[in-house]
C-alpha cells in the first residue's frame, strides 16, 4: 500500500514513516499542505494520514476543500480530542481520527479497519485460488501449509490480489511498491514478482506476463 503522511512535527513523521515502511508499505511525507498537494498531484494513495495543525493550513479545511476530488481514505491526526473535533473532522470527510500521542499498533489497526471498510469487505482474508491470504497479518495458508513472506512480497501479492484478472505494468507496481525516494528500478519488480511467483506455485493461482504490458494475476 502507498500512504502519503502530512505532519509538519519531524520527529514524530520519522517514526510512523519508518514504522510503516518496516511493514512494506511506500510512504512519502509532507510537512506542509502545498507539500501534499504536490504530492497528490503526482501519483494516487491508498491512504492518507493528516495532520490538522499544518505551518500553511487547517488539514480539516484541506480535506473539505479536497473532498470533491479525493476520494482515497484519510485518518485525521490531532492532539485535539473535544468530542466536537472528531465530530467535525469526519463531517468533513474524515474516515477515521486519531488523537496524539498514539501507539504505533493501534494506527496500524485504525489504517487496517479503514482500508478494509473501503474494499467493502468486514474480514482481512482474501481467497487465492486454493489458498487463503491475510495481507494485515501478512500471512499466506494452503491447506495446512503456513507460506513465510517478506514485507514486500506481502504488498505485492496484496496488490495483485485486490486487482485480480486486470493488466498491472511495471510503473504502476513501482507506484504502490516505493516511495519517491527509493532507489529502485524496474528490475526490481521483476525480481519481486520472481519470488512471488514461487511462492504461490501449486496454490490454483498463478502470476501471467502480458508481454509488453505488465503482469496480470488469475486463479
Amino acid at each position: 500500500m502507498r500512504y502519503l503522511l502530512v505532519e509538519d512535527n519531524r520527529e514524530l513523521a520519522e517514526a510512523v514513516v519508518n514504522r510503516l515502511c518496516l511493514d512494506g508499505h511506500a510512504v512519502d511525507h509532507a510537512a506542509t499542505l502545498a507539500e501534499a498537494e504536490d504530492w497528490l498531484a503526482a501519483t494516487g494513495y491508498d491512504l492518507i494520514l493528516l495532520d490538522v495543525m499544518l505551518p500553511d493550513g487547517d488539514g480539516r479545511d484541506f480535506l473539505a476543500r479536497s473532498r470533491a476530488r479525493i476520494e482515497t481514505p484519510v485518518i485525521m491526526l490531532t492532539a485535539r480530542s473535544q468530542v466536537s473535533d472528531r465530530v467535525g473532522a469526519l463531517d468533513q470527510g474524515a474516515d477515521d481520527y486519531i488523537t496524539k500521542p498514539f501507539d504505533f499498533e493501534e494506527l496500524e489497526a485504525r489504517c487496517r479497519a479503514v482500508l478494509r471498510r473501503r474494499g467493502g469487505s468486514a474480514r482481512n482474508e482474501i481467497t487465492l485460488g486454493e489458498a487463503v491470504f491475510d495481507p494485515m497479518a501478512g500471512t499466506l495458508r494452503h491447506g495446512d501449509i503456513s507460506v513465510e513472506l517478506r514485507n514486500r512480497e506481502i504488498r505485492l501479492l496484496e496488490i495483485f490480489a485486490r486487482h485480480t484478472g486486470q493488466i498491472l505494468s511495471k510503473g504502476q507496481l513501482m507506484d504502490r511498491l516505493f516511495s519517491f525516494d527509493a532507489d529502485v528500478t524496474e528490475n526490481a519488480i521483476e525480481v519481486y514478482v520472481g519470488r512471488l511467483r514461487r511462492r504461490i506455485d501449486g496454490m490454483g493461482v498463478r502470476i501471467e506476463t502480458v508481454r509488453g504490458l505488465g503482469y496480470r494475476m488469475e486463479t
